[in-house]
């Protein structure tokens, strides 16, 4: 064991990903690659294209691709391009269904649809030639988020390929975000298969791998470029435009990581940005106003004679009486959590706490595997200091709403009880289909 660990540590990331791909190739008679058309995703199915064909395997790649209507031309001329260079070796699976995505531009809205056809005449673009339907789908249902989906497709893709053991690839990294960090590492909660940490189980005799996982950003354009990898060259004119090659990402433009660069497609893609207007809610104020205090980036300011508190009420009152409630919800969850349960926080913020004279219980135990304390305290209206998006406070329900974050990621929130219960029962449906 100790051998095989200094080996690791000898090669480089790409050795590395290269080891990984050659299980993957012997242990599973069904590989398919999840591809976005982003950087990340583009380098494993150039690295999964390179490996079958250098290696003259008598088999297809499977390329599992969301089609989402609305894209970056420059993204879709890509996902094209790439497919067509090199249909010999791929088995496309390119899905266009009205699954529901969520958004972020819009009070009035938390998901629209890509494909719905209640739409249709309004659509950015026509769905491409040999495409999937929701009517190719038996376990598709109006109720299914675009994730949900995902799972559900990699069951199906299993039992219509017969195989014996299938693996799903996923071209993501822990250094993109705590959230893909988390995706990989907790799944040492979940069966992996065999001890491969890079590797969860999602189902039966299914398993995602993240083969290049451990990779940084500059190690994906160095790949590109020593291996003449094809690649988005929307990321060309996102270098010519300032942002950053971390920030440089092709995803959903109408999520909260998105808002501060959603106005650029007004500048690289106006033709796209034009139809985008008129399809989704929200989205040219989004495009001027995202990044800005007025939907909650930077430092908000208080309005002159407010209270946090007030002012989250005031805003309450603007929204719409279906959002307003989605909102009141979440408090009075998130309040009763802290006064009964209690958030968990490190010594030095318990201290800051009691410094500034905040009156708290601090617990000895609690459920979850972590060094941190439990602290039971009442909602803040605000508090200063560096750990601030830690504490219950009405700052953070205004920073929530002026974001259109209706599920409150920005307080920590995940999968309501109800949202658990409605993947749940979708599972086991699809279940009884595949009997």
């Amino acid at each position: 064991m100790a051998k095989k660990k200094q080996e690791e540590i000898s090669k480089n990331v790409y050795e590395l990903a290269q080891d990984r791909l050659k299980i993957i190739f012997r242990d599973f008679d069904n590989v398919c690659v999840s591809f976005s058309g982003g950087k990340d995703s583009g380098v494993v199915l150039n690295m999964c294209m390179d490996y079958i064909r250098k290696n003259k395997l008598n088999r297809k790649l499977c390329v599992f691709h969301m089609d989402y209507e609305i894209q970056y031309s420059m993204t879709i001329d890509y996902v094209d391009r790439i497919l067509e260079a090199n249909k010999d070796i791929l088995e496309v699976y390119r899905v266009c269904v009205p699954f529901r995505v969520t958004t972020c531009t819009s009070m009035y809205q938390n998901y629209w649809r890509p494909w719905d056809e209640s739409m249709k005449d309004i659509w950015v673009r026509q769905k491409p030639e040999h495409c999937y339907n929701k009517e190719d789908f038996p376990f598709y249902s109006e109720k299914l988020w675009d994730y949900d989906f995902q799972m559900l497709f990699a069951n199906w893709l299993h039992h219509r390929k017969d195989a014996v053991r299938t693996c799903f690839l996923i071209g993501i990294r822990t250094q993109e975000s705590f959230n893909r960090w988390r995706s990989i590492h907790m799944s040492r909660k979940y069966q992996m298969y065999h001890t491969y940490r890079w590797t969860s189980r999602v189902g039966n005799d299914v398993y995602n791998a993240y083969p290049i996982y451990d990779w940084r950003t500059t190690d994906i354009w160095v790949a590109n470029g020593k291996f003449g990898y094809d690649y988005n060259r929307l990321y060309d004119l996102y270098y010519k435009a300032g942002i950053s090659i971390e920030r440089q990402r092709v995803a959903s433009p109408f999520l909260c990581e998105a808002q501060g660069t959603l106005a650029l497609y007004k500048a690289i893609d106006p033709n796209t940005w034009g139809k985008m207007i008129g399809r989704v809610n929200g989205v040219n104020f989004t495009g001027i106003y995202g990044g800005t205090h007025a939907m909650g980036w930077q430092n908000i300011c208080l309005p002159k004679g407010y209270t946090w508190k007030e002012f989250m009420q005031f805003l309450l009152s603007t929204l719409p009486e279906k959002t307003r409630r989605n909102y009141l919800r979440k408090l009075t969850v998130s309040m009763e959590f802290w006064r009964t349960k209690g958030g968990c926080l490190s010594d030095a913020t318990i201290q800051k706490l009691i410094d500034a004279g905040i009156p708290i219980e601090v617990m000895k135990t609690t459920n979850y595997k972590t060094n941190k304390k439990p602290v039971r305290m009442d909602y803040l209206d605000d508090i200063n200091i560096p750990e601030f998006k830690e504490i219950p406070t009405y700052k953070r329900m205004c920073i929530c709403i002026l974001k259109n974050d209706h599920a409150c990621k920005y307080m920590g929130f995940s999968l309501t009880k109800e949202e658990i219960r409605q993947r749940e029962k979708i599972m086991e449906q699809y279940k009884s289909m595949m009997l």
